[in-house]
């Protein structure tokens, strides 16, 4: 088998093309995300805690010049924030495709007429 059709065989398998089209969605689906926690939760947090930025918030660490080192510890708050609302939402929507994919309840065929004939005859000495 040459590497050409291998290679062919792998990626038309449907996980490759699943995971593909994940990669996308979550692509596109980050600037959703940003914009949501940045324009949007993060004004009424930092509004509750007194008018803070969080995207201003940092530690300046002193240097021998006179700029000084910057510890953004506000931009980490704001893309924990990203992360934890990104996993949530794959969280609902992969709980939802489960959801749709349950197996329905598939009942039992009836037995065939051998083994009814035999549990009748185990019944009949069950009673004796």
């Amino acid at each position: 088998m040459s590497i050409l059709t291998e290679f062919k065989e792998f990626a038309m398998r449907g996980n490759v093309i699943d995971l593909a089209v994940g990669v996308i969605i979550g692509a596109a689906f980050s600037p959703i995300v940003s914009t949501l926690v940045e324009n949007i939760i993060m004004p009424p947090i930092g509004y509750v805690l007194a008018g803070v930025d969080f995207s201003a918030l940092a530690i300046t660490l002193p240097t021998p010049t006179d700029d000084g080192v910057e510890i953004k510890y506000g931009l980490f708050l704001n893309a924990v924030f990203k992360f934890v609302i990104t996993a949530a939402a794959i969280f609902l929507l992969i709980r939802l495709i489960n959801k749709l994919h349950k197996p329905k309840a598939v009942e039992a065929p009836p037995p065939p007429p051998s083994e009814i004939y035999l549990r009748e005859i185990r019944d009949a000495l069950v009673k004796k």
